[in-house]
This record gives structure tokens, C-alpha cells and sequence, in this order.
């Protein structure tokens, strides 16, 4: 039985958990338990406490609280029609095991002459990519995104990163660069709350999980303390990594917000980002749980991070230009692919 202890990213073969977020891959292994082949090139795993789907096309293994089904039908589009209308006749029992009422919903499928009709499924599903692959592409040609070429300057601290030494770090310890944000506590209970805007509330609020960033309800404005531009972390959760928010929230539970303290250095956006990344090398790691707690501010404030320095000072100018290079890295792929899913979307659509 695999853990989280035993999963590594030098490794190939995706471990799916029971979590929605990244399709459910939680990290990789080198032994894979389902062989995907000639016979078996698909299989669906089902997260028993979660309710959620994911399709497997290469190899894999598993955690606990997953099964794993064996498709009849190999065609991804209509296994993503079929397991969506699927999860939806399944109830939410919160954290129980889902399995034993899923396997026996009856789920509704479209038919011609009597048999189901894939070939409808499969052109649905593709008119449903080609419009949210157009979506993407605007976007990016919109905020200039689209443009992933990296500058001279970029390219630099790429390579120079690779060579970094020891001594080319500082440490510091998490609670001399950043305070705790002191925030208004809410009465509201996440259950009661809704997960999209409506009416009154428009406002996202931060919990332990770390789905949409831990952004899943939403509460009145009034009265509540507003947060943007800092740092994210879970004080009570089975996974503790942080992220930089942005835009307007507010801290619901079992979470809280950091804000850089050195007055002298406005943090930018990328260096914010630079920052959660070595935040979550100390805080984000598999030996926490529910079980075994990372634990609050207290904690976490007197970890140690390891920085770019310069002249004996923090390289402010380094971390801005790396996340700007890794962005456009990122960036260049997500065109990329966008580019090959448009084409590949507009055959299918005209075939049927």
C-alpha cells in the first residue's frame, strides 16, 4: 500500500489519491500497480471519499480509498460525458465512502434507435473543447500572453540558477520577513456557505483546502476583514502548502494570511511567487497531515527558508527575473497545447 511518504517527481508513474485538484495525481512512483496497454488503454479511478473521477491513460498506482475501474468503452470524450452525468446522480455524504451508492445509480445516457448514441457524446464533448480552447486562446492574446519568447536577461538567470552554490543562498527565518495578518473572526460555517457568488455573497473566502487555492465559498463583504496581496497557509489541514493571493478575500477557518514586514522592499507579484515556492519547500511536505499537524504561525514563523542573495543582501532583481522566465516557460506550453487541441478539435467536429 503506497503513501504519500513514497511518492517522488523524479519518478514517472502518476499515484492517483482521492482528490479533485490535478486530475488526481498527487505525485509519482517508480512500480506502477495498472499496466496500460493494447487490451487495457484506459481506466477510470473513483475517489471514494471525494466523489470524484479521473481517467488514467498511462500506467499508474494508487493510495488508499481509490478504486479502480475497467472501462468498456475506450473513447475519452464519452467517458468524460458518461462519468460527469455520472458523479451527478451520486450523493454527497461528506467524508464517507461513496462507492457502495455509486455503483448502483442509474445514469442517463442519449440513445439513437434504441442503442446509446457515442458518436453524439464524442461531438459534444469536442464542440465543448473547441469553445473553451477558443476561450483560452483570446484570453491569452488578450493579456499578451501568448508572447512566451524569454529576453536576454531571462535567459541568463535560467542558467544561472542552475549553477547556484551554496553560498549563493541566505537563510531566514519565515516570521523576519513576514507577520501574520490579524483578521475578524466570522461566524459562518463553509457548509452553509455557497461555492459560486450569489446575491450578498461575492466575496471568496479562504479555508484549509488547498482546491482553487482554498477559495471555495463566498460570504458578505460587510463586515469583514479584506486581504490581497499576500500569502496563504492552512494551519489545520492534510496537505499545508501555501499560495500568494492576489485579489480581494477573507479568511474564513483553519487558515491565515502572511504579509511581507521589510518596509524598505515592496514585494512584486513574481517575487511574492518566488517566495511561496521556498515557503513550501519547509511547509509543504508529505510528512504532515491531519494526523501529523504542521501546526499554526507559531510554527511555521520560526521555519528557516533559503533565498537568493547578493552582495550580502537579498537578490530581489533574481527572483523577479526567474518567475518571469518560468511564467512564459509555463505559458508556452499551455499556447502550445492550445494550438494542437484547436486543430485536432476542428477535424473531429467536421467529421461528425
Amino acid at each position: 500500500m503506497l503513501s504519500k511518504g513514497n511518492l517522488s517527481d523524479k519518478f514517472c508513474f502518476p499515484v492517483y489519491s482521492s482528490e479533485s485538484t490535478n486530475n488526481g495525481i498527487i505525485g509519482y512512483t517508480d512500480s506502477p500497480e495498472f499496466m496500460c496497454d493494447d487490451e487495457h488503454p484506459v481506466f477510470v479511478t473513483f475517489g471514494d471519499h471525494t466523489r470524484s473521477f479521473n481517467i488514467a491513460t498511462e500506467s499508474f498506482s494508487v493510495l488508499d480509498n481509490v478504486k479502480v475501474l475497467l472501462p468498456s468503452i475506450h473513447n475519452i470524450r464519452c467517458l468524460l460525458w458518461i462519468i460527469t452525468a455520472w458523479q451527478k446522480q451520486i450523493p454527497n455524504l461528506g467524508y464517507a465512502r461513496h462507492w457502495k451508492i455509486a455503483k448502483n445509480c442509474i445514469v442517463e445516457l442519449p440513445t439513437i434507435d434504441g442503442e446509446i448514441d457515442f458518436d453524439f457524446m464524442e461531438s459534444f464533448i469536442a464542440e465543448l473543447e473547441a469553445q473553451r480552447i477558443a476561450e483560452l486562446e483570446a484570453y491569452l492574446q488578450v493579456s499578451g500572453l501568448d508572447d512566451y519568447e524569454l529576453s536576454k536577461e531571462e535567459l541568463k538567470v535560467l542558467e544561472k540558477f542552475s549553477k547556484l552554490e551554496n553560498c549563493d543562498w541566505g537563510t531566514y527565518s519565515i516570521g523576519s520577513l513576514f507577520d501574520r495578518v490579524e483578521t475578524k473572526k466570522l461566524s459562518y460555517k463553509a457548509k452553509e456557505l455557497p461555492k459560486q457568488p450569489m446575491g450578498d455573497y461575492i466575496l471568496p473566502c479562504l479555508t484549509s483546502s488547498f482546491q482553487n487555492q482554498g477559495l471555495n465559498y463566498y460570504v458578505p463583504i460587510d463586515g469583514v476583514t479584506i486581504l490581497n496581496d499576500v500569502i496563504s497557509i492552512p494551519s489545520n489541514s492534510d496537505v499545508y502548502r501555501a499560495y500568494y493571493q492576489s485579489k480581494d478575500f477573507t479568511v474564513l477557518s483553519d487558515s491565515y494570511a502572511i504579509r511581507w514586514n521589510v518596509s524598505e522592499n515592496k514585494l512584486t507579484p513574481n517575487q511574492y511567487l518566488f517566495m511561496v515556492m521556498c515557503i513550501n519547500k519547509v511547509t509543504d511536505l508529505p510528512i504532515y497531515s491531519y494526523k501529523n499537524k504542521l501546526g499554526g504561525w507559531n510554527v511555521v514563523k520560526r521555519k528557516s527558508i533559503r533565498l537568493p542573495k547578493k552582495d550580502g543582501k537579498i537578490d530581489f532583481v533574481f527572483m523577479e527575473t526567474f518567475i518571469s522566465a518560468i511564467k512564459k516557460l509555463a505559458i508556452k506550453d499551455v499556447v502550445v497545447y492550445a494550438d494542437k487541441k484547436i486543430d485536432a478539435t476542428k477535424k473531429v467536429v467536421s467529421k461528425k
